[in-house]
């Protein structure tokens, strides 16, 4: 039985975990796709239905694992899909070397990154993960491995990235890699009282390279709305020397702490959450204060706690993320009153700022702002009012992000993703028996677009 981070679908499925990129083409070819379908699954971070097959076939591709630094100017990394971000951060550490974007937690593969072209809070400067996929070793329903990259294979590369794994299974990538930054970043933080003043703060800061706003959803009165507003930068490396000469460089080990299973949805209460949400804030001080975070807590904030999507329980939780175009951030603010409108709690937000595109077809990212709201799957009149959201988003020119998404309407996706057509014209090349299929290509129709 799996599910997506949210916990909100369970599919049953088979599940085979090859070892070797001849184990995978045979299984992506093999009588169990041709059954009932096939679909890859990295470590099963997206929150909705995007790497599960209800009835057929999928493909765990942890156990596709290794990493290597190749050298040249710059150096480069060669990554197996299985391996995860918080495995290379070590490797290329003791080559003072670093990954170029990080998405919230550092437990994704490389697959899934690719797949899901993941963003971080540096995307207005550095552009999302695809953005720096150099090439792409992709294995196709027909067994065959294709090597992809912008020079060879283009479309299908362009396909790939951001396409659900709905193009083949990723084997392998390399990744551009640049210099290590020292260990604690210099931070600016601010507090604001409404998401107006954390907006427009994000809009004219040029001197950053990494920017978020924490929104308290749930604060009442004058004080919804509320931000806490970090950017921050890089420092470099030789800064943070100790006195052999050596960088102490190192994300967080083992979680200490971890939700437990069968954890009961009322701990987590809007009282909790309120009281939280004004702990972080009122910690902020009112005045702008320059300070030093830490690596992890900076990029992972979320890690610190293992299994932290039990503390919504049986029910689980939608993470509903939102793009509006760069011209209309106040879109982010009316999604927010909507919610508001229904009474729905809004345990965690954070707005990002977006720059240009990595070219990925399915990719989330383009010049804008992102909303990302977690609201617990069992509240009432959820479904409704999203449903409601959606429609009236793409009007505004907005789209929500495939891997954190569980319910979005099928007839929604030819106007929030353009280049679909082009996407499913190459699927149809390179799979025409559908072979390639999960519960999010289903729900969306996405096996049917294109045959019109």
């Amino acid at each position: 039985m799996l599910s997506g981070w949210g916990r909100t679908r369970l599919s049953s499925c088979v599940v085979l975990c090859p070892r070797s990129p001849r184990e995978l083409a045979e299984a992506l070819s093999g009588e169990l796709a041709r059954r009932g379908g096939v679909i890859p699954r990295g470590a099963g971070r997206s929150y909705g239905d995007a790497a599960q097959n209800d009835g057929g076939l999928v493909l765990d591709l942890t156990g596709l694992r290794g990493l290597q630094v190749l050298p040249g100017d710059p150096p480069v990394l060669r990554a197996m899909a299985g391996s995860t971000l918080s495995e290379a951060a070590a490797v290329l550490a003791a080559d003072g070397l670093a990954l170029p974007v990080l998405p919230g937690t550092r437990h994704v593969t490389f697959g899934g990154a690719i797949a899901a072209d993941v963003h971080g809070k540096n995307h207005r400067v550095d552009g999302s993960f695809g953005r720096h996929v150099r090439e792409i070793t992709l294995c196709t329903p027909d067994g065959r491995l294709r090597n992809l990259s912008p020079q060879s294979e283009r479309e299908l590369f362009c396909a790939t990235i951001g396409g659900m794994g709905l193009t083949g299974a990723i084997v392998s990538a390399t990744i551009a890699v640049r210099h290590l930054y020292a260990p604690m970043l210099p931070a600016d933080v601010d507090r604001t009282d409404h998401i107006h003043q954390a907006l427009e703060l994000m809009a004219d800061d040029v001197r950053h390279r990494y920017s978020i706003a924490w929104v308290d959803l749930l604060s009442g009165g004058r004080r919804f709305g509320r931000c806490t507003v970090m950017r921050s930068n890089d420092r470099p490396a030789a800064e943070a020397l100790d006195a052999r000469g050596e960088l102490r460089w190192r994300l967080p080990g083992r979680r200490r702490l971890a939700v437990p299973k069968e954890f009961p949805s009322w701990v987590l209460s809007d009282q909790l959450v309120r009281a939280f949400n004004g702990l972080r804030w009122h910690r902020t001080r009112a005045r702008p204060t320059a300070t030093l975070v830490s690596a992890g807590a900076h990029f992972f904030p979320l890690d610190a706690l293992g299994s932290w999507n039990r503390l919504y329980g049986d029910g689980g939780l939608l993470q509903y993320q939102a793009l509006a175009p760069d011209d209309r951030p106040e879109v982010l603010i009316e999604i927010v009153q909507r919610l508001r409108a229904a009474r729905l709690p809004m345990y965690l937000a954070v707005i990002k700022r977006f720059g240009e595109g990595s070219g990925g077809m399915l990719s989330f990212p383009k010049p804008g702002w992102t909303i990302a709201i977690d609201l617990p799957a069992g509240a009432p009149r959820l479904h409704d009012t999203l449903d409601a959201i959606d429609s009236w988003l793409v009007s505004e020119g907005g789209r929500v992000y495939l891997a954190k998404d569980a319910r979005l309407r099928a007839e929604l996706m030819p106007a929030m993703y353009p280049a679909l057509d082009a996407f499913q014209r190459i699927r149809a090349a390179i799979d025409p028996d559908r072979l390639l299929r999960s519960d999010l290509s289903r729900r969306l129709g996405l096996e049917e677009v294109g045959r019109r």
